[in-house]
């Protein structure tokens, strides 16, 4: 835990200093020990501010406290692409050590309520928004309500990419709006929820080339061969969310829809940092 902490506060502090970010001299915590802080919550007890901050103070980490309320505000002031931009400095470092250039790209159920509450969720109003945050897992052949994390994994596990969606939206059409700024030559595995012929064709042209599973009548099916060397890549992305899981708290506790958000960019920044 003690390497995890100093590296994850080195981090933060690193990166601000590198895109020249400044605080106000009057500030009690600077905004890498905010970052850090809420990093750390996210690593070790579920989002858990409060418990966080105790565990700091406890064993001398932290010697300057301000109140929780105070705490949010600062958290949520910090501009939302500070996180996004540190992901995806995470994610080119993750891409340069991968000599197979091999990526598994799947979407993460990420439940707000229990099915049972949806009438009175509070964070995404049904009545507002009908039935946009409603989704199927089939696997678990079970419904729930909230978002979906779509996440592009290195062939190790590594985070690189990621997209935060409503639960009903479609695989490939989130897959459409990422970056997917990979090397040439780059092979994405992917499940039949992505396929699409001319997105393929589009990726082909820019040297990336997209390997969904097919369909029984597919129009472009694959060789038994290719099907059964990509079943164990694109099943091992599945570990990554069993391990991404365990970081969640059994309910994530926001109040409104970018605090719900932001916990869920949290879990995904802590578990990169894991992986480095």
């Amino acid at each position: 835990m003690d390497d995890t902490i100093i590296t994850t506060y080195y981090l933060c502090e690193e990166f601000l200093k590198a895109i020249g970010h400044t605080d106000d001299r009057q500030v009690r915590l600077s905004t890498a020990e905010v970052m850090c802080k809420a990093l750390l919550a996210a690593a070790f007890f579920g989002g858990n501010i409060e418990k966080t901050r105790s565990f700091l103070e406890e064993y001398g980490y932290i010697n300057k406290a301000i109140s929780k309320s105070r705490f949010n505000r600062r958290l949520h002031a910090i501009d939302p692409r500070l996180w996004r931009t540190l992901f995806d400095v995470l994610g080119e470092a993750f891409k340069h050590s991968q000599p197979a250039q091999t990526y598994v790209v799947d979407s993460l159920p990420v439940p707000v309520c229990d099915n049972i509450r949806i009438k009175r969720c509070r964070i995404y109003p049904r009545q507002e928004h009908g039935e946009a945050f409603g989704g199927y897992v089939a696997s678990k052949r079970r419904y729930f309500y909230g978002l979906r994390v779509h996440l592009l994994v290195s062939e190790s596990g590594e985070p690189v990419e990621f997209s935060i969606a409503a639960a009903s939206e479609a695989d490939i059409k989130v897959l459409k709006e990422m970056d997917l700024e990979l090397p040439e030559g780059a092979t994405i595995h992917a499940d039949k929820g992505y396929t699409d012929y001319h997105y393929e064709d589009l990726l082909e042209e820019v040297g990336v080339k997209l390997l969904s599973q097919r369909k029984k009548r597919s129009k472009r099916p694959h060789s038994a061969c290719t099907e059964f060397l990509a079943k164990p890549i694109r099943q091992y992305i599945e570990t990554v969310f069993s391990k991404l899981s365990t970081l969640f708290s059994r309910k994530i506790h926001a109040v409104t829809p970018r605090g719900f958000e932001l916990k869920i960019v949290c879990f995904l920044l802590a578990f990169s940092i894991q992986c480095l």
